[in-house]
C-alpha cells in the first residue's frame, strides 16, 4: 500500500510514520521545506527505518506540489497543520492559509488522483468547553480560538467533499495527545522541561482546566486501525483515554508520585482570555471502539502515570533534549 503522511516531521506524524514502516507499508513523508533541509522528528527515529521512507520537502499550501505528490497514492494521512493556539490570536491568516487552504489542496488533489482513503486530523479544541461529558462526536462545535475555527472549517470542508463528490474521507479527532517529541507549547512538555532544568519555581498558566490525555503510541495506533476498516467514509471519530485530569492534579503527581520539589508561579502570558479558555475536555470513545476496534493500551489514571514516566524518561536523555531544543518542528 502506498501511503502519504503530511506533517510527517512533527510529533504525532513521526510516530505514525515509524509504525507504518515497521508494518511494511511504503511511506512517502511530507516535511515542510526549510533551509536546513531538516526532516524534523523523522531524524530521531531508527536509521534502519528512516532509510525506507521517501521524504519529500514542500508546502501543502502549494496545490501543484500537492497534486503531483499524491499521484499513485492509496491512502493519505493528513496531519500537517499550524497548531499553536496562542500564535493563532496573532496570526489568524496563517492558520486559514495552512489549515483550511492546505486541507483543501489535499482534498482536491486526492479527488483528482482517485486516492482510495483520506484521513483528516481534527482536534478536540473544536468542541470548546464541554457542554456535556463525555463528549460524543455529535457535541456542538464551538470555536474559542482562531486555531479551533480553522480546524472546524477544515473538518467541515473534508466532510463536504465526502457528501458532494463521494470522496472517501474520515475525520479522526484526537483529544490531548502527549509523549516523546511533543512541542513545549503543550502543557506536559512545558512542565517536564522546566523541572529537568532544575528550576525550583516553574511558570505556568491556568491550572484548573481538565484534559483527556492519550499517549502518542495509542493515538498513532488509532490512525493505523483506519487502514483495514471499511465503511469509514464520512465518519468523525474521537480518539481519547476516557479519563480527565486537571493541570493542578498533574503537578500533584509530579510531587507525590515522582518526587519533584518545586513551587508554581503564575505566568500571565500563558493565560487565555476567559472566553477563549477551554475548561473541560473528556472524550467518549464508544465510536472508536465500534468502528476501529480501538482502545488505549494503558487507560485511566494508572495508564496516564505510566506513560508520563516514559515521557519524562525520554526528555531526560540529553541527546533527545538537545534535538528537542533545536527542532524547528512541533506539529
Amino acid at each position: 500500500m502506498n501511503i502519504l503522511v503530511t506533517g510527517a516531521c512533527g510529533f504525532i506524524g513521526s510516530h505514525l510514520v515509524e509504525k507504518l514502516v515497521k508494518q511494511n507499508h511504503k511511506v512517502k513523508a511530507f516535511v515542510f521545506y526549510n533551509s536546513k533541509n531538516s526532516g524534523g522528528w523523522l531524524e530521531n527515529i531508527d536509521k534502519k527505518i528512516l532509510k525506507n521512507i521517501e521524504i519529500v520537502s514542500g508546502d501543502i499550501r502549494d496545490y501543484e506540489f500537492v497534486y503531483q505528490q499524491t499521484k499513485k497514492i492509496d491512502t493519505i494521512f493528513h496531519l500537517a497543520a499550524l497548531i499553536g493556539i496562542p500564535y493563532s490570536y496573532k496570526a489568524a491568516q496563517s492558520y486559514i492559509d495552512t489549515n483550511i487552504s492546505g486541507t483543501y489542496n489535499i482534498l482536491n488533489a486526492a479527488k483528482s488522483n482517485n486516492v482510495s482513503k483520506i484521513i483528516v486530523t481534527s482536534t478536540s479544541e473544536v468542541y470548546g468547553t464541554a457542554q456535556k461529558v463525555p463528549i460524543e462526536e455529535t457535541h456542538r462545535l464551538n470555536a474559542q480560538s482562531p486555531y479551533a475555527a480553522s480546524k472546524i472549517a477544515a473538518d467541515q470542508l473534508a466532510l463536504s467533499f465526502n457528501k458532494s463528490y463521494g470522496l472517501p474521507v474520515t475525520v479522526i479527532r484526537p483529544f490531548n495527545t502527549f509523549g516523546p517529541r511533543q512541542s513545549a507549547r503543550a502543557i506536559i512538555p512545558t512542565i517536564i522541561t522546566q523541572l529537568l532544568s532544575k528550576k525550583k519555581e516553574i511558570q505556568l498558566g491556568n491550572l484548573k482546566p481538565t484534559r483527556d490525555f492519550t499517549y502518542v503510541e495509542d493515538t498513532a495506533d488509532a490512525f493505523i486501525k483506519t487502514l483495514k476498516r471499511k465503511n469509514l467514509s464520512g465518519e468523525t471519530i474521537n480518539i481519547g483515554n476516557n479519563f480527565e485530569i486537571s493541570i493542578k492534579d498533574i503537578l500533584k503527581i509530579m510531587k507525590k508520585d515522582l518526587g519533584y520539589k518545586f513551587k508554581i508561579k503564575l505566568d500571565k502570558r500563558r493565560l487565555r482570555n476567559t472566553n477563549s479558555e477551554v475548561f473541560r475536555l473528556l472524550a467518549s470513545t464508544k465510536k472508536a471502539k465500534k468502528l476501529l476496534d480501538w482502545e488505549p493500551k494503558h487507560a485511566g489514571l494508572n495508564g496516564f502515570k505510566k506513560n508520563l514516566k516514559k515521557t519524562i524518561l525520554w526528555f531526560s536523555d540529553p541527546k533527545n533534549l538537545k534535538e528537542y531544543n533545536s527542532s524547528i518542528y512541533s506539529i
